[in-house]
């Protein structure tokens, strides 16, 4: 008989350096690094195939490197639990290692089926967190210091070498349409994998990262000012510990020169290493509660919206045609690129539920599949933060025309309008010739429909009980470093700060 196998199942963290679960394996005999592609996972609502096309270029990479390590990327097709229970029937399984993972529903669902099947079957599975997300936290007191300490830590280097498995293992990585998935036109998308990773790292650190504290806000500068490594870490083509020591490293070279230039970089790679924290610190409120994914996380909220969205309203704003021209642009250049800054992220999530009073699950739902960085505990928590339904935060109410005229006053986002007046092109209803435009007209009054839902919104928090159901999730999930902001409390520049997340 053959020696039982060591598996690394690979899940988000399509990468071999600093991959802890490969490295522990690695000294313990046989691995099998396996990658399980699951039909129904990409089934689910919030998948697509642009989703899929990251992972599969990240996947072909990661076979190659394993390769040259001396054993391929096992490749099943199939249910985990299933294929788990077909390679221990034939080979025996000695180990189970994985990153901790906090992905959405279903993948949480999974993975308790998979520990139940190992526990039935004296299968070992092990679990290192990949970054600051902790699991069965107690108490957010020291978290931040946590995430400090765990980012500090060595990078783990890839095994010298992997002893290969006998067998006739699976290599192929199934295409989108394998799987189902519908077509997904993304023509700008980024590509994956680790090489990519490291050249897009080393490019906005050295090169495109200097302004990003006072570009990243507006969508005309942010293509190329922000990190663009959210996709990366999604897809754990590198690892936030890397990212972490790779910018302390560059603000510790930068930190003598006291020119203007390095100024601006400080002032840009010290904002950025705070969303570092602010990624996983966002991620751990799923960790947490993970009905957040699909519940009002404040309770007083269930029922302010329609369960069922208007469909005539949600299709125009996913096709970019609600008549104002700056929402209207930032969903086609999400459409387009399946990327888009994290302030327009928000104008986009707030203009559908509060302009729109759109149910924030279907319109959360749609941008989870347009973004090809879709990070579940980051998405959802934020789709209800733009929602108004934590019950802790301020209300943003994005106002989608001084959106346009602060981030984009010429209209360069806008191009289809070049022939409108700059002082009328983020409201061309109101040029006087605006009939001869073939966009559309507004599909509401954004100041009617913004009153409306404040004066709703409001109203729920002057609602006896909901101060004392606020104060216990501030205590649950606000951050101890610089706190979220309480009910009624008015919002500071550094909270607004605080909450580009996705490191955009």
């Amino acid at each position: 008989m053959t020696q039982p196998l060591n598996i690394v199942w690979f899940k988000r963290d399509l990468r071999v350096a600093d991959h802890r679960p490969l490295a522990m394996a690695a000294k313990l005999g046989p691995v099998l690094p396996l990658y399980i592609v699951e039909p129904d996972f990409w089934a689910q609502p919030d998948a697509s195939a642009r989703q899929w096309a990251f992972a599969a270029e990240s996947l072909t990479e990661l076979t190659s490197a394993l390769a040259a390590l001396g054993q391929p990327l096992c490749v099943r097709v199939g249910d985990a639990v299933t294929i788990f229970r077909d390679i221990h029937q034939r080979h025996g399984i000695a180990s189970l290692w994985s990153h901790e993972e906090t992905g959405n529903g279903w993948t949480f669902n999974r993975d308790k089926a998979v520990a139940t099947w190992a526990k039935e079957h004296g299968v070992p599975w092990h679990e290192p967190p990949p970054f600051g997300v902790v699991r069965r936290l107690k108490s957010r007191n020291g978290w931040a210091t946590s995430w400090d300490r765990m980012m500090a830590e060595p990078v783990t280097p890839p095994p010298a070498a992997l002893q290969p498995v006998m067998g006739d293992w699976p290599t192929t990585i199934p295409t989108s349409s394998d799987l189902g998935l519908a077509p997904d036109a993304c023509p700008f998308r980024q590509t994956g994998g680790r090489a990519a990773a490291l050249f897009t790292l080393e490019s906005f650190l050295n090169e495109r990262g200097r302004d990003y504290r006072f570009q990243m806000s507006s969508p005309v500068t942010a293509f190329d000012a922000c990190s663009r490594l959210s996709p990366h870490l999604t897809w754990g083509t590198i690892s936030m510990r890397e990212v972490a020591q790779a910018t302390t490293k560059r603000l510790s070279a930068i930190r003598p020169s006291n020119d203007a230039a390095s100024k601006s970089w400080r002032a840009s790679l010290s904002s950025f290493a705070g969303r570092q924290h602010w990624h996983c610190h966002f991620m751990q409120k799923l960790e947490d509660e993970p009905r957040l994914e699909f519940e009002n996380l404040h309770r007083a909220y269930d029922g302010v919206r329609p369960d069922l969205a208007d469909p005539n309203r949600l299709a125009a704003w996913r096709l970019g045609e609600t008549g104002f021209p700056f929402i209207d642009a930032c969903m086609r250049a999400l459409n387009q690129h399946g990327w888009i800054n994290f302030r327009m992220r928000a104008m986009l999530m707030s203009f559908a539920s509060y302009h729109l009073w759109l149910p924030w699950r279907a319109s959360g739902l749609h941008l989870a599949r347009q973004f090809v960085d879709y990070e579940p505990g980051i998405h959802w928590s934020q789709v209800q933060m733009q929602s108004g339904t934590t019950g802790i935060n301020t209300m943003r109410v994005y106002n989608p025309v001084k959106q346009g005229i602060d981030q984009d006053p010429t209209g360069a986002f806008v191009p289809e309008l070049a022939a409108v007046p700059d002082a009328f092109i983020h409201e061309p209803w109101l040029w006087s010739s605006a009939a001869s435009l073939s966009y559309p007209p507004p599909i509401v009054d954004h100041a009617l429909a913004a009153k409306a839902a404040r004066d709703t919104l409001y109203g729920l928090r002057k609602e006896t009980g909901h101060k004392q159901a606020a104060r216990a999730i501030v205590v649950k999930h606000g951050s101890r470093k610089a706190g979220l902001p309480m009910t009624g409390r008015k919002t500071k520049a550094t909270d607004v700060a605080q909450l580009t997340l996705d490191l955009s």
